[in-house]
């Protein structure tokens, strides 16, 4: 097969490969024994995509966040959402300016390739809101008028799910913005002696260097538009999405917003892994992170486990019941 370049060629080259595999692996340094959560992370780059980060305080979510930013020589920029965050500290502000009688537009942190809205449940839900033309049009509107955001642009979110106190869960609407929710984990025991003999010896997030410019990672999203999906699997991608509508423990399945993230992650995935056409368990790998978060659970629903529990217990169940296409 000829080696076109990857704007215009659905396989992955040789330097795509390399751009790739150099990324998971200098993520892979920093979070050690995570290796799921670094390949869902790269499946949300890759699929122009937003990601949300949930789990307890310690286990690595704000250090995924940095350590994704450092290895692309893109702008970084971190939020630290409090209940008395505005609007303005996010999107920006109109200034008066004396010297050109009138008024300048600030850019507040929002302008930048990689955004980390970190306890982004500890801000208000009018501030939270802010983010929402950002993150779904990669763009936002003060005083009537609009301003670009940078691309690549992506929103990396962390949140505490166990404290309550002080927090503002966000609405559905904020949620069906993410591509994808993940939570870290605590390390195993092999990886935890790891972070133990290692820390002494290194900086960390500081050791990364960039190896990818904002150019690369815009055309391996390019990239990722070319990967094949076939009809059969548009087929089950969909029956799997119906079911979750039609599902007597749900409230709301999932929209076509969250049809068209696991057809983007699913093609994702597959560069990721060296393909240019998907295979069903694309769909299966990525179903749960890219529904649970999206479907809401009936109070009519008994179980023990908390919504977000019961959420991929049911998304689960549907994968296991769906006919998978040979």
């Amino acid at each position: 097969m000829k080696k076109h370049s990857i704007q215009t060629e659905t396989d992955v080259n040789a330097e795509a490969r390399h751009c790739l595999r150099s990324l998971e692996a200098g993520l892979r340094r920093v979070i050690r024994g995570k290796g799921e959560a670094v390949h869902l992370a790269l499946v949300a780059l890759l699929s122009r995509g937003h990601l949300l980060i949930e789990d307890v305080p310690g286990v690595g979510k704000t250090t995924l966040a940095h350590a994704l930013a450092r290895s692309l020589n893109c702008e970084f920029h971190r939020i630290q959402f409090t209940s008395d965050l505005l609007p303005s500290d996010v999107i920006g502000i109109s200034v008066y300016s004396p010297h050109l009688e009138t008024f300048e537009f600030k850019p507040g942190p929002v302008f930048a390739n990689v955004l980390l809205a970190d306890e982004i449940n500890r801000t208000t839900p009018k501030t939270q809101s802010a983010l929402l033309e950002a993150m779904n049009e990669h763009q936002v509107t003060v005083d009537n008028r609009t301003y670009r955001l940078p691309e690549p642009f992506m929103v990396i979110a962390t949140q505490n799910p166990i404290e309550h106190h002080g927090t503002y869960p966000l609405p559905e609407s904020q949620m069906d913005r993410f591509l994808m929710r993940i939570r870290m984990g605590y390390p195993g025991w092999e990886g935890e002696k790891e972070i133990l003999r290692t820390s002494q010896n290194w900086d960390g997030v500081d050791f990364l260097e960039p190896v990818a410019t904002a150019e690369q990672i815009l055309q391996l999203q390019g990239a990722v538009r070319e990967v094949a999906v076939e009809e059969p699997l548009i087929d089950y991608m969909l029956a799997i999405v119906g079911r979750t509508r039609e599902h007597e423990n749900l409230a709301l399945g999932v929209s076509p917003r969250g049809s068209q993230a696991l057809y983007r992650a699913a093609q994702a995935l597959a560069l990721l892994e060296g393909r240019h056409y998907c295979i069903p368990d694309d769909f299966k790998h990525l179903a749960i992170p890219v529904f649970a978060h999206r479907i809401v659970v009936s109070t009519r629903y008994a179980s023990t486990l908390k919504k977000s529990e019961q959420a991929e217990a049911i998304v689960q169940e549907i994968l296991e019941t769906t006919e998978v296409p040979l």
